[in-house]
């Protein structure tokens, strides 16, 4: 049976949300069991449950890069918190219009900076929100580095730097946003959200 399909007009989200959604698939997925030697390995536990990831596997080489990536990205050890790792992701979803993406990426960040309230405040009002020195700083730079043109400028560095951020941090910053744009274009290409349940 196939996955792909149209989502139900009162199944789309109305906007930005902390809450978890579905994503429906445009391009079909392939199905777990015919994954191949090459897909299965990609596609252990939760990935396999999952429709972007089974669709993506499609080009397996292509999957492991990404989520070598990712994982560098989200779990590196040293440089920038989870955290603003995290809300790099979210700010960059936001500014593409990403709303699955940034779903995901608003819970990791309230859940990890351990404020949501200011999270929902991004999610509602958009990249123009103000929140904090350092926040402002981050939304700044990463909504620079999204929009296109890219329109970041050395003062968005100065500024990160004069608020104690390290070159390092600043890099994890860059890697974060950039990741993001890619993964939001291949999410909005490939599919939509869906309200769960």
């Amino acid at each position: 049976m196939s996955e792909v399909r149209e989502v139900e007009p009162d199944r789309r989200p109305t906007g930005f949300t902390l809450d978890e959604l579905d994503w429906v698939p445009w391009v079909e997925p392939i199905r777990l069991a015919d994954a191949d030697a090459a897909q299965r390995p990609l596609l252990e536990g939760q990935r396999g449950e999952s429709p972007y990831f089974r669709l993506l596997a499609r080009n397996p080489e292509v999957l492991a890069e990404r989520s070598a990536n990712d994982r560098e990205i989200f779990y590196g050890r040293d440089g920038l918190s989870r955290a603003e790792r995290e809300l790099a992701a979210t700010v960059t979803s936001r500014h593409n219009g990403c709303v699955y993406c940034a779903s995901v990426h608003s819970r990791f960040t309230a859940q990890l900076a351990k404020r949501t309230e200011d999270v929902q405040r991004l999610l509602d009002t958009g990249t123009d929100v103000r929140i904090d020195e350092r926040w402002d700083a981050i939304i700044d730079f990463v909504t620079a580095l999204t929009a296109q043109p890219p329109r970041a400028q050395p003062a968005h560095l100065d500024r990160l730097r004069a608020l104690g951020l390290s070159d390092t941090e600043i890099h994890d910053l860059v890697l974060s946003t950039a990741s993001f744009s890619w993964a939001n274009r291949m999410m909005l290409s490939l599919g939509e959200p869906e309200v769960t349940g």
